[in-house]
């Protein structure tokens, strides 16, 4: 007679063998998260968009522009024409760095003097910005010792750095707006994903489907509570971030709460339509995990700029609304950019709410007449 034992690790294996979804997260997940924190955790930043203001124009000056062009950690994106549009540049994020070279840039030089150049980096990323000073000077750094003789008074060309947005590159004036995208993506992706798992199990999910209810009224009559409840937490959190934290805040709260609110509707979807495709609670659980969480820390731009990461990361980041609404929570609290710049962000979280609740709908057809 065979032992309890073995009779156990027989019918657990059945069981599993049984259960493709199982079977899928014990083989996927641990493949997957190698990918996402393989990508997402890089310790190198590259692709560090700088623009060029160029007053000077002269062949020494296109020479210490190319001097960037050729870095392997730079992505040159074009000249603008005067402080204004490079102002407009670094709000937008269309350029994490400005390099601000003047007109006696060659004057300076060839009488054997010193040119400073300035630079003016994007501090809504502390730690990313301390990158960029640091690639900014070894770049210089290089052009000085390849292309120039030393002066009497030292290095030819010398740099006048200045942060933005974030002058004194505090962390909570990153962190904290990072955070309420997190935690407005986990806890009501988490939830979401028992709710018709949970009738699932307990049974009480063939009421529902008896009931005259349709898909889309157990859709709205699950959705909504929680929708609600999360936007309570992001109010609670917002307020917690002024008051408790400190943290600058100088753009516009409408702005910020459209978002919010659009953004509530899209994770708790996500997690409703997990729900819909999963059996159990745990494999929800899991799912929603994989799905959500380790995404929305990785790759949604919560560490560095969804732009610095690599291709894989950057296509990945596209596909996660937390991507879009990181973007106008960091824009909104410290560079108090509204509308007109975030209508595309609020777009897209439309358009994902829709798809995921059409997605979820249909899943709900395979049991509801």
């Amino acid at each position: 007679m065979a032992s309890p034992a073995l009779a156990i690790l027989v019918k657990e294996t059945r069981e599993l063998v049984r259960d493709p979804l199982y079977l899928g997260l014990a083989l996927v997940i641990p493949v997957v998260l190698m990918v996402l924190f393989g990508y997402g955790l890089s310790a190198d930043v590259k692709h560090v968009r700088v623009a060029v203001l160029d007053h000077d124009r002269s062949p020494w000056s296109r020479q210490y522009i190319d001097a960037y062009i050729h870095s392997e950690y730079f992505d040159f994106m074009g000249l603008v024409r005067d402080e204004h549009e490079a102002d407009e540049w670094l709000r937008s994020g269309h350029a994490r760095a400005v390099i601000d070279i003047p007109p006696s840039f060659a004057r300076d030089l060839a009488g054997r003097g010193a040119a400073a150049v300035g630079v003016t980096v994007d501090g809504a990323f502390p730690t990313f910005a301390e990158i960029i000073e640091g690639y900014v000077n070894a770049v210089n750094a290089q052009f000085n010792q390849q292309f120039l003789p030393a002066t009497a008074a030292g290095a030819p060309v010398t740099l006048d750095i200045s942060v933005w947005y974030n002058p004194a590159l505090e962390s909570k004036n990153f962190i904290v707006p990072g955070m309420l995208v997190l935690l407005m993506q986990i806890f009501p992706a988490m939830l979401g994903a028992l709710l018709i798992t949970r009738e699932k199990e307990s049974g009480t999910i063939f009421t529902l489907y008896a009931s005259p209810a349709s898909r889309a009224d157990i859709l709205f009559g699950k959705a909504v509570p929680y929708v609600v409840v999360t936007i309570l937490d992001y109010l609670i959190i917002f307020a917690m971030s002024i008051w408790l934290f400190e943290v600058r805040f100088i753009g516009s709260f409408w702005v910020l709460s459209a978002a919010a609110v659009l953004y509530a509707v899209c994770t708790v979807g996500v997690g409703l339509l997990i729900s819909a495709f999963a059996r159990t609670q745990l494999a929800a659980m899991l799912i929603a995990v994989l799905g959500t969480v380790t995404p929305a820390f990785n790759l949604s731009g919560f560490i560095a700029p969804v732009a610095s990461q690599d291709l894989v990361g950057r296509i990945a980041g596209s596909l996660i609304p937390a991507t879009y609404f990181m973007e106008v929570s960091r824009g909104t609290y410290l560079k108090g950019l509204g509308f007109e710049v975030y209508w595309r962000n609020l777009l897209a979280l439309a358009a994902y709410a829709t798809v995921v609740y059409s997605l979820a709908w249909w899943r709900l057809r395979k049991r509801i007449g």
